[in-house]
């Protein structure tokens, strides 16, 4: 594969590279059974995609400043801040899903940034598929008993009747519910790294 005609040189060694978000891409992080949906609903609109099965985080690089102003629950915007610069882990650009961080859609000159006006719509519908639909404003998590602005519904409680009440959790206490919170335990973007300059 053929990569030359991109504005930078992904690695094409024997592991990940750590590249600044900013400089010729922003990228857009989501759980990966959110990704997965959200690739289904996308088709051949996505552009290269990087899917960290370690951390069960999946990336797409997007134009520099073209999502500044998103705000989707479990949706991260990795972009360059003026007090803050932030690596992401980038595969060889041969990886594929034998290795635990790999290019799930690879990257070319004809695959490389995805649009994000069209991931945007993607991503909120995935969303409301894996996670159900947003709540109503902000929720209490049941554990912490303080309220969320991500709440994240961990489980369906059963009181004798045929009524259900909807259990949510903060970011933080979702990982207690592994078994039940669809998109899995809640893990930090940890191939990604932050750093003052």
């Amino acid at each position: 594969m053929t990569t030359r005609a991109l504005p930078w040189a992904p690695p094409n060694a024997e592991d990940v590279e750590l590249l600044p978000v900013g400089e010729w891409w922003d990228a857009i992080s989501a759980p990966t059974p959110v990704a997965d949906r959200a690739l289904e609903l996308l088709g051949g609109r996505s552009g290269a995609v990087i899917q960290d099965d370690t951390y069960r985080k999946t990336y797409w690089l997007i134009g520099i400043d073209t999502a500044r102003s998103w705000c989707m629950r479990r949706i991260r915007v990795l972009t360059a801040l003026a007090d803050e610069g932030t690596l992401l882990g980038v595969p060889p650009v041969s990886w594929g899903p034998e290795h635990r961080t790999h290019w799930r859609i690879p990257l070319g000159p004809d695959r490389y940034l995805t649009g994000t006006h069209q991931l945007a719509h993607a991503l909120r519908q995935a969303l409301d598929d894996v996670l159900c639909p947003t709540p109503d404003g902000r929720q209490l998590c049941h554990r912490c008993q303080l309220p969320t602005d991500e709440p994240i519904p961990t489980t369906v409680e059963h009181s004798g009747s045929v009524a259900r009440t909807a259990v949510y959790a903060c970011p933080t206490h979702a990982r207690d519910h592994p078994h039940e919170n669809p998109t899995g335990s809640v893990l930090p973007d940890i191939v990604v790294l932050r750093f003052q300059r």
